[in-house]
Formats: C-alpha cells, sequence, structure tokens
C-alpha cells in the first residue's frame, strides 16, 4: 500500500517546489522591476515607488519625509557625492518616543531596519524644535549627509558624516557629529522619563542595533535628516 502511494507524495512533493520556486522569482522579479523603477525615478513616481517598499514588517515612513529623501539621494548620487544604494531616513517630525529612523536598501527596496533615534540636547525635548550648524551649540542639524569612516571612539564603534549642504550641516565632521550607540537611546529610557534620551548632536542609537547599522551604512551612502521647515528648504539646493 505505501508503494502504491509514493508516487503520488512524490508527485505532490515535486510540485510543492516547483510552486514556491515560481513564487520566490516572482517576487525577485517584481524587485528587479521596482530597482528599475528607481533608477529612473522622477517625482511623478515617487508615490509608486513609495507603495512598492517591502516594509520587512517595519512600519513605513511618511511619504512626504521619503519623497525629500528619494529626490536629494538621486541628486547626489548622479553627482558622485554618494555611490551605495542605501538610504538612511530620520524624521525628526515624529516624537523622539517612536522609531522614527529607516535604513531602506534602494537596490531591493527594501526597509532593512527601523529604529528609535536621539536628537540633540538643546534640539528638544521628547519632540525635535531647533536645528544649528554650529561648534558648541549641542544642537542636531538637518539635511543631507554622506556616511564615512568607522572608528572606535568613547562610545565604542562610530561612523563618521559628512555634511554636504553648506551652511545647514556642513560642520558636521568639525563638530564631531556622528552615529553611535548609547544607552540613554532605548525603551526603558523612555520608560523612566517619559521621553528618549538626547545627544550633544549626535544621531544616537540603541546600542544593540548601532554596530549593525553602522557597518549596513558605512562609506559614502547617503543619511537624510528630515524636519518640515520653511528655512532648510529655503536653503537647501536639494529639496524644493
Amino acid at each position: 500500500m505505501i508503494y502504491k502511494t509514493f508516487p503520488a507524495l512524490f508527485l505532490m512533493v515535486i510540485s510543492f517546489s516547483i510552486s514556491n520556486l515560481f513564487f520566490s522569482e516572482s517576487k525577485t522579479e517584481k524587485k528587479m522591476e521596482v530597482a528599475k523603477v528607481i533608477k529612473t525615478t522622477s517625482e511623478s513616481n515617487e508615490e509608486v515607488i513609495y507603495n512598492n517598499l517591502d516594509s520587512n514588517d517595519f512600519a513605513l515612513p511618511k511619504l512626504e519625509s521619503f519623497s525629500e529623501a528619494l529626490k536629494g539621494f538621486y541628486l547626489l548620487k548622479e553627482k558622485g557625492l554618494v555611490r551605495r544604494n542605501i538610504l538612511t531616513l530620520i524624521d525628526f517630525s515624529m516624537s523622539s518616543n517612536s522609531k522614527r529612523l529607516w535604513v531602506i536598501d534602494l537596490t531591493t527596496n527594501t526597509i532593512l531596519y527601523n529604529s528609535l533615534v536621539a536628537h540633540g540636547r538643546n534640539t528638544g525635548n521628547e519632540f525635535a524644535t531647533s536645528f544649528s550648524n554650529s561648534a558648541q551649540s549641542f544642537k542636531s542639524s538637518l539635511g543631507f549627509y554622506a556616511t564615512g569612516e568607522i572608528y572606535s571612539g568613547k562610545h565604542g564603534k562610530s561612523l563618521r558624516l559628512d555634511g554636504l549642504e553648506k551652511g545647514i550641516n556642513d560642520n558636521a565632521r568639525v563638530r564631531a557629529v556622528v552615529i553611535h550607540g548609547a544607552e540613554y537611546v532605548s525603551n526603558s529610557f523612555i520608560q523612566n522619563n517619559k521621553r528618549l534620551g538626547r545627544s550633544l548632536g549626535c544621531p544616537a542609537l540603541p546600542i544593540n542595533l548601532s554596530s549593525e547599522i553602522i557597518q549596513t551604512i558605512k562609506d559614502k551612502s547617503c543619511l537624510f535628516i528630515y524636519y518640515p521647515s520653511d528655512n532648510y528648504k529655503t536653503a537647501s539646493k536639494l529639496v524644493s
């Protein structure tokens, strides 16, 4: 009896495997098609790209912040100021108690990370409200950055940033505005203080994610810190 049913079972297994193979290929092809759209993106299809993001079970960023980030990314890529298809978006219009940093792989259109991130001590309490490019301001700076090299500092593994917008964030390196891990970037800190901890101007990350994210975005990828500021939009040459 078992011998007679074996061929049927074998055919079922083969059929299931082939079905999975085609499903896998279909998903891959979809990502490749989205990648093609990304490479030729313009303002008219940003929403298409946004709607095709593979969330990876993370929350999506807001469309407005994503659209501004995407436009700037392609301008910088065209100029050779960023080289990799990795986009890091920080939305400082959101509460610091929420996960407001996204790392997006623009080759596969996939969100890789969604994390808490701190703003500067003098930028605001729970919400960011004030920004600066000045040394010793202890404030965050808006705009587009290119990620630099990894180094080991007082916060352990850290990532240097180069601000790409004159007068807005181009003092980032001399101000030592870097990405690093910090104990005050955690849910437990929020529970005890009703808000996330704050840095001296750095976009600090949770310790358990900082090393992974730094490794993923290092070496000339694009980072954009968003806030709906008319002053920023007027001064920036990368958004309109």
